[in-house]
């Protein structure tokens, strides 16, 4: 459990109760949780501009009981965001995460009260991880955790595996031209002793 605690969840919902329900359900599952009631706070805490898409770190716009938004860099491992808002609705959230390049990798759950079969699908269509109904139970996050380790993982392995391709291209071009060369070389001392052989036959 206490490798959880690695995990930040951004929770996302314009109902002071559902915020707090899904808050106390998160630290249960001993995850760390930032919560915001809109979908444009939480681009905010994200470090998107809404207006233009643009990563903006020079003027983040945030409220000054929220200041330590702008001085500390927070891995958001996964965010959680209610479907029907007012503003943002939790799909503009989710198209708006996958169309950064910044965020695209982070895993995005969507949640909502009503089972409306076309929204879920066109909300998985769009990215989304998991489409959780209302009230999400504690069975529900267990879900959660690979999605955020599948993020964790390919943070890690992504540079090592460049690295390791890159070692391993560069041995293997320089033993290819050593081969050639070689073959090349040791192919021209062939021939005239064979040519030779059969002109002396």
């Amino acid at each position: 459990m206490a490798a959880d605690s690695e995990f930040h969840v951004l929770a996302v919902d314009d109902s002071i109760i559902d915020r707090k329900l899904i808050e106390r359900l998160l630290k249960t599952s001993s995850f760390q949780v930032t919560t915001v009631d809109s979908g444009s706070k939480a681009l905010e805490f994200l470090g998107l501009h809404e207006d233009d898409g643009i990563i903006n770190t020079n003027t983040p716009s945030v409220s000054p009981n929220n200041h330590q938004w702008c001085l500390q860099e927070v891995e958001v491992n996964l965010v959680i965001t209610d479907y029907c808002m007012p503003g943002m609705t939790g799909y503009d959230l989710l198209k708006k995460i996958k169309e950064s390049s910044s965020l695209k990798n982070i895993p995005v759950v969507i949640m909502s009260s009503e089972n409306v079969p076309s929204r879920i699908s066109r909300c998985l269509e769009e990215g989304a991880e998991e489409f959780l109904l209302k009230p999400v139970r504690l069975s529900d996050l267990n879900k959660l955790r690979p999605h955020m380790l599948k993020t964790k993982i390919k943070d890690h392995q992504e540079p090592e595996k460049q690295d390791k391709e890159e070692k391993q291209q560069q041995p293997q071009s320089n033993n290819n031209n050593r081969k050639a060369m070689e073959e090349g070389i040791s192919t021209e001392k062939i021939r005239p002793r064979l040519n030779g052989i059969t002109a002396m036959v």
